[in-house]
């Protein structure tokens, strides 16, 4: 060992590496080095002891470093089943610690968190909450009825979705601004997939009674995710993805209330933009009224303008947004005055009034079409959680504080699932609504049970008076909502950063438009698991050089400043997992990196030719069979050519895996902790 080292610290020395030399820098941390592999190799040793069983494979050979035995004697990887019991005990571990340190009041605080911060609640913090509340409630009642009839559902139960969710979240969500209610995409997505079962024209009960029994699967997936943390299946639609699928749904929205703008009677049922665009084309040469356009179109400017002022000027922003509800008392005003539905003018007619009736009657469990609704209910619980979960954190952080996404989906699946019992359709988090109750001032989630009031008092009171009221109307609000939904800045922002974010984001986007609200999903969804495998599998080697002066080796494109030793290769893989997929390729790669560099310095020195190639492991999470077959065949062709081949700093499962196959012993057990010490000892093994 000591000659191992007199001869590490020579060959440190030599010109092609050596630039500067700082002794008490590097007295200071070979102190700290010692210390701390003294410590380290205590803990493996009681790991070993208490961990390893007694089937892992180990190297006795007292003649190996003591830092290669690291290597080489590390304690077998936990498997699949020991993961499993692991998790599911650290779960019990949690549960019986909180049911130990906690109280009864504290274990409650924990489910309903309006219990926590109720005890500090005042009458300013109830003053706040309910201006903001009548301010949500004034934006909420027209845009709930308009996302009913993008639903294809009759307008009340819009009202109702307004109603029993708010309520529900208040007591159990932990976001404070978050305004709850229907939503555009969520609208628009229940109505392109369940009408493919069912015809909302013709069958209307039908149609509506497979409505409420996708909420209640969608409430029962969300409140499981919750239950059993199982968040990261949100995460499968990455943020480019969701920034296309919004900018392409919000289009196909904006196109289907041209079917309300204009008038139309006979319309399409498909969402793709071609056919939309044909059934618009036709309608206008035959069917359309122009009185519902210039209604509508007049409405949807004032609208437009007053958003416009809220945006400059800040004090204003009360507006924009009763805008919404003072053109629905305008025009339905007009309308009734004038008489204009007997000249054309398409109105809501009959709004049923009272609270939300019981719908346990319409659940569908035992039809031909429940498998069906419950891939529906899958889909839209993803996206309905999507948009809640990214409107919530945005806000909690500009407020500071934390949002838990585990107990948020509990929330929205019990919101859900209660809705569905009682006549509402999916519930979310509204992008737009928020950022109104954020604006208004709101200081807790009691502003949503403020809207929800108010929206009983309209149910009971105000839906006849509510008769008269233009479908153009509706569509000139939702369409004045649809602008929020497409975001050029973060797209261009997107392309700039990440080529392949990007394309995920424009495939989304192109697959709402040109095909389906579902197609686009599965698109968005598609590439960014593509992005992954790329990413994952890429194919690719580096070859490494150290810095001067030290024991750290780098990619030579990167640093520049990094030397390469004369007659050795160090290499690494770009990938974090060598597999099937990448592994023949850096095994070819290698051998021509080997190749042309035995080249290189043949032609610098007439001696100079590859002894070594050293393989850094060190980014490797896993191996599979067919890469342990590559690294037997790279081995091969290496000792072939008379060139050694060595590996180090393998991760846990990768060493096992070596270890398993034989590969340590058929490579002559060249595995070492770090590069350098490959490079000596090979090296001086080379010279004796």
């Amino acid at each position: 060992m000591e000659g191992a080292k007199e001869t590490s610290s020579e060959l440190s020395q030599t010109p092609q590496t050596t630039t500067m030399m700082i002794p008490d820098a590097g007295d200071e941390r070979e102190t700290r080095t010692a210390k701390g592999l003294s410590q380290f190799s205590q803990t493996l040793q009681t790991i070993t002891a208490s961990s390893a069983p007694e089937t892992s494979v180990k190297v006795a050979d007292d003649k190996l470093p003591e830092r290669v035995q690291w290597v080489l004697n590390a304690p077998e990887p936990p498997g699949l089943w020991s993961r499993l019991q692991n998790g599911i005990s650290e779960t019990l571990e949690n549960m019986f610690r909180c049911l130990e340190q906690h109280r009864m009041s504290r274990t409650l605080e924990s489910i309903f968190p309006i219990l926590s911060w109720g005890k500090l609640y005042n009458k300013k913090l109830f003053r706040n909450d309910f201006l903001a509340g009548l301010t949500l409630a004034s934006l909420c009642i027209p845009q709930s009825i308009g996302y009913a009839t993008l639903a294809k559902l009759h307008p009340q139960y819009g009202l109702y979705t307004s109603v029993v969710p708010p309520l529900l979240y208040a007591i159990l969500g932990t976001s404070r601004e978050i305004a709850i209610g229907p939503v555009a995409v969520v609208s628009l997505l229940l109505s392109s997939m369940i009408q493919k079962l069912e015809d909302p024209a013709e069958n209307p009960v039908s149609y509506t009674g497979l409505v409420i029994t996708v909420t209640f699967f969608a409430g029962v997936f969300q409140a499981a995710f919750g239950v059993f943390r199982l968040g990261f299946l949100v995460d499968f639609l990455s943020h480019a993805a969701i920034v296309g699928f919004m900018a392409g749904a919000a289009i196909m929205i904006g196109l289907q209330q041209l079917k309300g703008l204009l008038g139309i009677t006979n319309f399409t049922n498909k969402t793709d933009i071609i056919s939309v665009i044909k059934s618009v084309w036709r309608s206008v040469h035959n069917s359309w009224n122009p009185f519902n356009f210039i209604l509508g179109c007049s409405f949807l400017s004032f609208i437009l303008i007053t958003k416009f002022l809220g945006q400059r000027k800040k004090k204003l922003f009360w507006l924009s947004t009763v805008a919404p509800l003072i053109s629905v008392i305008l025009s339905t005003l007009i309308v009734f005055l004038t008489r204009a539905d007997k000249h054309g003018v398409k109105i809501v007619k009959h709004i049923k009034s009272g609270l939300n009736p019981i719908s346990i009657h319409q659940l569908q469990f035992t039809g031909e079409h429940t498998a069906e609704a419950a891939k529906i209910g899958l889909v839209v619980a993803i996206v309905a959680l999507t948009e809640a979960l990214a409107v919530g954190r945005s806000f909690a952080s500009v407020k500071g504080y934390h949002l838990d996404g585990n107990k948020e989906m509990v929330a929205m699946g019990v919101m859900n699932i209660a809705g569905s019992l009682t006549s509402c359709y999916v519930a979310t988090g509204s992008f737009s609504r928020t950022a109104v109750n954020f604006s208004a001032g709101c200081e807790t989630v009691v502003s949503n049970i403020v809207m929800a009031v108010t929206v009983i008092i309209s149910l009971e009171l105000f839906t006849r008076l509510l008769y008269f009221t233009p479908i153009a109307i509706l569509a000139s609000i939702i369409l004045s909502a649809l602008p929020g939904l497409i975001d050029l800045n973060e797209a261009y922002n997107i392309w700039k950063l990440d080529k392949l974010d990007f394309f995920a984001c424009v495939g989304a986007f192109f697959g709402v438009l040109f095909a389906s609200v579902e197609i686009g999903l599965l698109v968005a969804v598609g590439m960014s698991f593509a992005k992954i495998l790329l990413s994952t599998i890429q194919t690719g080697t580096e070859t490494l050089g150290r810095i001067p002066g030290t024991d750290i080796f780098v990619d030579i494109n990167q640093y520049p400043v990094a030397v390469e030793i004369p007659g050795v290769l160090v290499t690494r893989t770009k990938s974090a997992l060598l597999c099937f997929a990448n592994a023949n390729v850096i095994k070819e790669r290698i051998m021509q990196v080997a190749t042309r560099k035995q080249e290189v310095d043949a032609k610098e020195n007439a001696d100079g030719r590859i002894q070594l190639v050293v393989f850094d492991m060190s980014n490797l999470m896993n191996i599979d069979t067919t890469a342990l077959s590559s690294l037997e065949e790279l081995h091969k062709n290496l000792a072939e050519k008379d060139i050694e081949f060595a590996i180090t700093n393998p991760r846990w499962q990768v060493i096992h895996k070596l270890r398993m196959a034989n590969i340590v012993k058929n490579i002559g057990r060249r595995v070492f902790l770090t590069v350098g010490e490959a490079i000596d000892a090979c090296l001086i093994a080379k010279m004796a």
